[in-house]
Parts: C-alpha cells; structure tokens; sequence
C-alpha cells in the first residue's frame, strides 16, 4: 500500500510540472487599455452667436465753440429736442462787438481818403490834358488812389471778419436731434474746439456692439442682423452692419461694430441694450476635442476605433482651424466614425482598447 501512494504522488506531481510548463508557453494576452472615445459628426455650415449692445444715434454731433471765450448760458439741457440753427449757447461778446466798432471806423477812414483820392486823381488827370500839370503829378494822383482803394479792401476785409469773429460767439445747432451730453455750464470759460452740446442726430439709429476677433473672422461678408430689445425680446427690428471699426479697442482687444437698424420701434430708445443674433460664417468641417490631436512632424492624426474589433489604427487628418477648445477637421474622417479623445500618448497601432465613455 505504501508502494501505491507514493507511486499516485509522483505522477500526480508529474502532471502538475506538465500543466506548469504548458501554462509557461502560453503568451500572455493582449494589454486593453481604457480610453475615453467620442463619436465624430458633420458640423453645420453656420453657427448662431448672440452679441449684447447698445442702441446709439447714426450721427452723433459735437457742437463747440469756435473762439475762446467765457460762456454766459446755455439754453438747452439733456433730452431737449433741437431744430436746425437752434442756439443752445452764448460766448460773451463784447471783446468781438468792439473789434467789430473799430474795423467799422477804419472802413469809414477809408472810403473818406478814397473820395479825396478820386477828386484828386480827376483834377490832376484834367489839369494833364490841358498842360498845367506835369506827368510826375499826374502819376503820384493815380498812385494815392491806388493806395487808398487798396486800404479800403483791407477795411473791409477787417470788418467781414471781425463780424464773422462776433457770429461764432453764437453756437447753434447743425440738425435736428436729441441732447444726449453737455460739456459745459453756464459761467465757465470755454476753449476753442471744447465740446458744450452733443446732439444724437435723427437721421436713423444703430446697434453698437463689441465683438471679439475670434467671431469677426467668422463673419460672413454681410450678415443679417435680429436685434430684440432685452428687456422685450418681442420688439424686434432687423439690421445690417453699417460700419466695423479698422483696429480693436487697445483696452478690451474687441471690435466696435455698428448695426444699421432698419425701421427700429419706437421702444429702441437711445441708450437701450440689445441683443444682436447672426449667423457666423463657420467652415463645413468636423469638430473634436483638441485632446484626440496627435502631433507627428509637421501632420496632424487622431486615433481611429475599430468598432467591431475595438483596436486602434492612426490616421493622418487636415486641419481647418483652431479654437480655444477644440479642432474644425476638413478631411480625414468620416461622420460616425469613433475617434479617441484621452490616452492618445500611450498607444500604439493595434492595440486593444476599451471605450471608457462615449459621445456624438
């Protein structure tokens, strides 16, 4: 019997050692490694964006001065209604009235020694003809009066300015419109150029916007505007951009962008905020996250999932543009397709995956 067991032991040993070494031999399998994937699709031609503005006068009107000088009134206050050649200011003009009185008395002085230089220049050019006067006498006669005709346009010329100098005392307004800003008070002294009245012309309004450079160069070249006033989203009017500023604002880095707003409700006030709604000019294309982008050389490529198989091939893709998020394809893929979005790095052609999460 002792010979029995120790015979089943060794062959029980024999065929563990057999199982050992065949379990040895085996290779090991295949890694899968977790992914995250996400499902790619065709993106829409155009894309809609919301912009908040404000709604401000077509032409915005400063009036100033012409002349320094210390303004006595001002004769309109914000939200007064003007009409052309209103006067909304006073300069005080006595400086002006003045020069105006001297001018006028040197045109005066003129015109008395241009009638003694006539009667002068007839007597000579008779006394001439007859031979009582010499040429000499003659010629000085025509000089004077040539002088004095002279200093008579010269006086003139003085009085025409010193009236126009006396008319810029008087500020009007150009056009009709709202007050919207003064400048100045009545009892300050103003500078030539300093603006006291800006006046929001009636000539139509617009919808002024701040818009980044990102959505500029989506832009397409004259987009369709849907303006709704904030607090109303039904009063709506629609617009067309008017006007886009050549360099952004050195402060914001945005671009100021007028919207022409055509036949605005009365309820787009001046000052009103609104929101603007267009469309962007976005490329066909599709987009994926910017984390499925492997960068070799001077291609780009995404990890490609066999779906059936649940291996990973690369595949070299063409790239439209960049955003702050993510990457607009133009070629390389097809709609449907799974692509890997987290783990690019650490894989290798034909290596087992196992999807993680996935999205469309």
């Amino acid at each position: 019997m002792r010979g029995w067991s120790l015979a089943a032991s060794v062959a029980t040993a024999m065929v563990a050692c057999l199982l050992g070494g065949c379990e040895q031999d085996k290779p090991p399998a295949p890694e899968v490694r977790p992914v995250k994937s996400v499902v790619v699709g065709q993106r829409p031609a155009g894309e809609p964006v919301a912009l908040t503005g404000q709604v401000r006068a077509r032409t915005e009107i400063n009036l100033a001065f012409r002349l320094s000088g210390h303004m006595i009134d001002r004769l309109v206050r914000v939200g007064d209604q003007v009409e052309p050649g209103q006067v909304v200011a006073h300069l005080d003009d006595q400086i002006q009235k003045n020069t105006l009185l001297q001018t006028e008395a040197l045109l005066s002085a003129a015109r008395a020694q241009l009638v003694e230089a006539r009667n002068t220049y007839a007597r000579q050019n008779g006394l001439l003809s007859k031979g009582f006067a010499s040429n000499a006498q003659f010629d000085q006669a025509q000089q004077g009066l040539e002088s004095a005709e002279a200093q008579v346009a010269s006086a003139e010329a003085q009085v025409k300015s010193a009236e126009e100098q006396l008319s810029y005392t008087i500020l009007t307004a150009d056009a009709a419109g709202t007050v919207i800003a003064t400048g100045a008070e009545a009892g300050e002294v103003v500078a030539a150029g300093q603006p006291v009245v800006q006046i929001a012309s009636d000539g139509g309004r617009d919808a002024v916007f701040a818009v980044s450079g990102q959505i500029m160069r989506a832009l397409p070249a004259d987009p369709a505007f849907s303006v709704a006033l904030t607090e109303d989203m039904g009063i709506v009017a629609q617009g067309h951009i008017r006007e886009i500023a050549p360099q952004a604002d050195p402060v914001t880095r945005t671009y100021t962008v007028k919207v022409a707003l055509d036949n605005p409700p009365e309820a787009m006030q001046l000052g009103s905020t609104v929101s603007g709604t267009t469309r962007l000019d976005a490329p066909k294309g599709m987009e994926v996250p910017s984390s499925a982008i492997v960068y070799g050389g001077a291609a780009s490529a995404v990890w490609v999932v066999d779906s059936k198989e649940l291996t990973v091939s690369l595949r070299e893709v063409s790239v439209a543009r960049y955003e702050p998020a993510s990457v607009i394809l133009s070629g390389g893929l097809q709609p449907g397709e799974t692509i890997v979005t987290a783990g690019v790095q650490s894989l290798h052609p034909g290596q087992k995956v196992r999807l993680l999460g996935s999205s469309s």
